[in-house]
């Protein structure tokens, strides 16, 4: 499930299961081609995984506060705790390494 960040609760948003945090910027080129690797990636998980955009202009505390720099940068939670993180446009394979890492 592809979910955008609105205002709200990030910390209840990552705090169970799985959850791909696709930090991007509306106006950035490689962020537009990874929507498409994350739509792929959204299809073979189905509920297994949440992914979860979020805008890097309309959510600068939240960039802030968990050290992103760049983007696009993708953060992977599991139940809350951080386990992983790559900045910059990725491919598919790299994507689901980083998910199956914590199976």
């Amino acid at each position: 499930m592809i979910k955008e960040y609105q205002q709200g609760d990030f910390k209840a948003e990552i705090a169970e299961g799985k959850v791909l945090v696709d930090f991007y910027s509306k106006t950035c080129g490689p962020c537009k081609m990874l929507s498409f690797i994350l739509d792929d990636i959204d299809k073979s998980h189905g509920e297994d995984l949440k992914i979860l955009k979020v805008s890097f202009e309309e959510n600068t505390d939240i960039v802030e506060e968990y050290g992103v720099e760049g983007y696009p940068t993708l953060v992977y939670f599991k139940d809350g705790e951080e386990v992983s993180r790559k900045a910059g446009l990725q491919q598919k394979p790299v994507i689901e390494a980083m998910i199956e890492e914590t199976q």
